[in-house]
């Protein structure tokens, strides 16, 4: 390399190995993964852009570690006058220097994560660290039901194959990546594991670290930003891509694996291809609850997507399964249906590439694939030509319309084969194709609708004043029951075409007409939120008749706010003792808990206590009725917004309210996290099925009378003081948008909702997502810990035994320990440190006393949780985590300091720094310099380079916490 002093390179890089924490255990190779990665990208970032930036990268390292080891602010400061010398090519170049280390980094702990699962698996040992809780391993699960808690093991094969876990993906905008960088990060990660297998060869290794060092080097030259928002079809075509990538795969291999595991207990049954262990759904272009661009023509669009790609998928294995099943004996039910199909087929099939011959009568089975291929090729065809042209001109009766017709040919196969001796065969490529159907059916995933209730409501009053007989907005809720009944239980139609709309009403009706024109099986819930009674289930019931939807879609009410959430069992029970209602469930009803809005208003210990007494009610509610309940989870990705780990969050959840049936989002970020790689994929799927079969054969404990007590207490003062300071005290509102980059969101294009309900509204009008995202950025999760010190200093100074109770119910509830130890978690990512120098440089001076006082409240909380946990250090009890933070703390706080000094500059026109000559090159031996970064984003309304530089800070920082909102 051109200039470079190796001798200089080589002490700096045995300083960065000083700084790295010291292994865990004898398995730990995330040191050494981290390592070589930051080696690999410091060699290309200097053959890129020359020695004097590497050494700029360095330095802003060591001046962020030396500040994590001292918490001294001189080193921010420091650090500070570093990053504004920069003119604006260098500053994006060393920020993106270190956003792209710490996606590195996180590389580095996913594939260490998997070492470590994979030896353990080898080893058999689930012991440390209560693994066989956190991991959720199938079949551990499995013997320690029949073991340790003597269920039968005919009991537990009834529980699995009654339970249906449906994972609903959701198009929050939280995941910050671009697609075009996962995949490459999905290569790099294959390339490390690869690296560092056994079995390797010199050559190998040697071919494998050149392909390593081209990923990282093209992931560091793809634009991070998204220079336009995404449209819902894009998030839609995002979500979609990770059942082409793992989910399609996975299903089949996850079940052969729960095959296994029910044959190690006992079973010699394998799970009932039918069996809806699993189920997807997405909200990706059903979701309009504030998005004014999800628009009918979008849902229309987002089916007729997925069941072109639904049958692009299933098209794709068709042709290795009719190459599988070549055999000639066959049952007589399948001979006489091949038969028939081989009379009515007279032409080849030029437009295939194998089996486009007609196929001879004596390979019965081929002929039978042969005509679902042609029905999946019509399948597909249709949804694409009605998706480019509105119109297709195949006519339906030559495709397959629903699963069931699908399924028919099928089972005729694997009937036929285990009729014959060959169900071993008929247990091969077969048995996962049956899978697969059942698992997708012909739309890959059922897509939910969600909607505000409002909206209904101006719906219905612009019917009832068209109708001259009221306004339904100010009718009280008993007389609009009345009427929706009557209405209900009436056969006329409630409107004609002459009924006056507004631009907000035609959509909403026609939402419900897109519903009955495409199939039933494109779609799963319709979701009111901000659902407060009985009459906002009704009212879409209503209009789903009058819009003639033919097979209704079940009415899920979604209950958010912390009032919402009281009122909820009364609403339910309200709605249960309706007789035309009950009819018409038939014995079933789903009801959705949001978390995030609830944290929102009131925090995150009053909106968990009430979401857990809550989900109790509600079950007590159902079995009165005789109605079996459905939990839906809507939960976030961060803690603020429910998020956590999905093993002890499940099981952490109040015994009787899973009972073998869950629903839970899946959002953003978290879907990459969940499904990114194959091993991802595997191991989400196992804690999802692992949890809720235990959960239900082995509830959790309730909690004491005295606990219940003690929580009702703490969450009264936590809701208090969590208002006190968020919506009572005048200065909050200027200091947040002052402290935070909240005002600068929206320049992420992350998604395509806005981030307000309303334009011009405050806190209560702002997103759940960015409102933990602005806090998560300055590292000081204000939403996640306020009230928790002020419940806990109250109830302890009330009665020094109470400590003593609150250590209790740490060690023996697992709702209250796992709300601890996320609370824990968070504390250990966050620094009031740097939220102090975001105060420093963007907040008012008359500020600071009310930031001051925010801060020791930090502290307090901290101090009387470590307390209560009967800990001396946060995560003393993990040290995996622990040294997985700190790997990841020295990038980050660089990358804080950079973003409170863009904002800085950008916000104060009259603040002026010093630039020192431009530093980096764009290549050895070229004349371009590293301001050509600088044009792609010629329209920015700030100083060069200023925009990127903040956006990349963001997209890092989020990277870093492992979450944006």
């Amino acid at each position: 390399m051109a200039g470079r002093n190796v001798e200089k390179m080589a002490s700096i890089d045995a300083q960065l190995r000083l700084l790295a924490p010291a292994k865990v255990s004898e398995d730990d190779k995330l040191v050494e993964y981290d390592a070589l990665l930051l080696d690999r990208f410091l060699d290309i970032l200097q053959d890129l852009h020359g020695e004097d930036i590497r050494e700029t990268v360095q330095e802003c390292y060591e001046l962020s570690a030396e500040y994590e080891g001292k918490h001294d602010p001189q080193m921010l400061e420091k650090l500070g006058k570093v990053i504004t010398s920069l003119d604006p090519g260098d500053s994006i170049v060393v920020t993106k220097s270190f956003s792209h280390m710490l996606n590195l980094a996180n590389l580095a702990e996913e594939v260490q994560i998997a070492y470590r699962r994979r030896i353990k698996l080898k080893k058999g040992d689930f012991a440390d660290e209560s693994s066989a809780t956190t991991e959720s391993d199938i079949e551990e699960t499995l013997k320690r039901l029949v073991g340790q808690l003597k269920k039968s093991p005919a009991e537990v094969f009834d529980a699995l194959k009654n339970q249906t876990v449906d994972l609903v993906l959701t198009a929050h905008p939280t995941q910050s990546v671009r697609r075009s960088l996962l995949q490459k990060h999905g290569r790099i990660r294959n390339c490390l594991t690869q690296l560092y297998a056994k079995d390797i060869t010199p050559d190998d290794k040697q071919e494998l670290d050149e392909a390593l060092q081209r990923e990282i080097q093209a992931a560091f030259r793809t634009d991070e930003i998204r220079r336009n928002p995404p449209t819902p079809q894009d998030e839609m075509r995002a979500g979609m891509s990770y059942f082409h990538e793992t989910i399609w795969k996975g299903i089949p291999k996850f079940l052969r694996r729960f095959d296994t595991a029910l044959k190690n207990i006992g079973i010699n049954e394998r799970v009932p291809y039918n069996a809806p262990i699993i189920q997807f759904s997405s909200w990706m272009g059903g979701d309009r609850d504030g998005n004014p661009r999800v628009t009918p023509e979008v849902t229309r669009d987002v089916c007729l997507l997925a069941r072109m790609m639904a049958a692009n998928l299933y098209f794709s294995q068709i042709e290795d399964l009719m190459f599988e099943l070549s055999m000639w004996r066959c049952s007589d039910e399948l001979r006489v249906h091949a038969d028939e199909l081989h009379r009515s087929s007279r032409k080849d099939a030029k437009h295939y590439i194998e089996f486009w011959k007609r196929i001879p009568p004596n390979e019965p089975y081929r002929v039978i694939l042969g005509d679902v291929r042609d029905k999946l090729y019509n399948t597909r065809e249709r949804a694409r030509y009605l998706l480019a042209n509105g119109v297709s001109d195949i006519p339906e009766e030559a495709t397959f319309t629903n699963a069931e017709q699908f399924l028919e040919p099928l089972e005729l196969c694997y009937r036929s084969l285990c009729a014959c001796g060959d169900r071993p065969i008929a247990d091969g490529s077969l048995l996962d194709f049956l899978r697969q159907v059942s698992t997708f059916g012909l739309s890959l995933v059922r897509l939910d609708i969600r909607q505000e209730s409002d909206r209904h409501t101006h719906v219905l009053d612009a019917i009832t004043k068209h109708l001259d007989i009221g306004s339904y907005l100010e009718w009280p809720e008993e007389q609009r029951q009345e009427w929706l009944l009557s209405e209900l239980r009436g056969k006329r139609p409630l409107f004609g075409p002459d009924l006056p709309k507004t631009e907000e009403v035609a959509d909403v009706l026609d939402t419900f007409h897109v519903i009955s024109e495409l199939p039933a099986d494109n779609f799963g819930a319709y979701i009111i939120s901000m659902a407060t009674a009985p009459s906002d289930v009704l009212a879409v019931e209503l209009l789903q008749r009058e819009c003639h939807v033919k097979q209704p879609l079940r009415v899920v009410p979604l209950f958010e706010k912390l009032a919402d959430l009281e009122a909820a069992p009364a609403a339910v029970a309200r709605l249960f003792s309706i007789d035309w209602y009950r009819n018409r469930i038939n014995g079933k009803q789903e009801v959705m808990i949001g978390y995030s809005d609830s944290g929102k208003d009131a925090g995150r210990l009053s909106a968990a206590w009430q979401l857990y007494k809550t989900q109790e009610e509600l079950v007590k509610v159902a079995k009165q009725y005789g109605v079996k309940l459905t939990m839906f989870h809507g939960r976030g990705g961060t803690v603020g917004r429910g998020g956590g780990p999905t093993h002890l969050a499940i099981l952490s959840q109040p015994p009787d309210t899973i009972h073998g049936s869950l629903r839970v989002t899946v959002q953003g970020e978290v879907i990459e996290q969940s499904f990114g790689e194959e091993h991802l994929c595997f191991r989400t799927l196992q804690r999802f099925t692992a949890a809720t079969l235990e959960h239900g054969m082995h509830p959790p404990v309730s909690p004491k009378p005295e606990w219940r007590a003690l929580m009702d207490e703490m969450a009264v003062v936590a809701t208090k003081e969590y208002r006190s300071v968020v919506f009572q005290e005048p200065r909050f509102v200027e200091y947040f948008r002052l402290a935070t980059p909240e005002l600068e969101y929206g320049r992420m294009n992350i998604g395509s909702r806005p981030s307000k309900r309303k334009p011009s509204g405050g806190i209560e009008s702002l997103r759940a997502i960015p409102w933990i995202f602005a806090w998560t950025q300055t590292r000081f999760h204000l939403p996640v810990w306020l009230g928790f010190g002020a419940a806990f200093k109250h109830v302890i100074e009330k009665d020094i035994k109470n400590l003593h109770m609150l250590q209790e119910m740490y060690n023996q509830w697992p709702f209250f320990r796992v709300t601890m130890d996320l609370i824990e978690m968070v504390f250990a990512k966050g620094d009031p440190g740097i939220a102090a120098l975001y105060d420093k440089l963007l907040v008012s001076q008359e500020l600071w006393p009310f930031a001051d006082n925010l801060r020791t409240k930090y502290e307090d909380t901290k101090r009387l949780l470590l307390q209560v946990a009967g800990h001396r250090n946060l995560l003393e009890g993990d040290p995996y985590l622990k040294q997985r933070l700190c790997l990841r703390d020295a990038y980050i706080t660089t990358l804080n300091a950079c973003q409170a000094y863009t904002l800085k500059r950008i916000r104060d026109p009259d603040y002026h720094v010093k630039e020192r000559p431009h530093l980096s090159k764009e290549y050895t031996g070229s004349s371009k310099p590293a301001a050509e970064l600088v044009k792609l984003n010629p329209t920015s309304e700030y100083a060069p380079g200023l925009e990127d530089t903040l956006i990349l800070t963001m997209k890092g920082i989020a990277a870093g916490m492992q979450n944006t909102g």
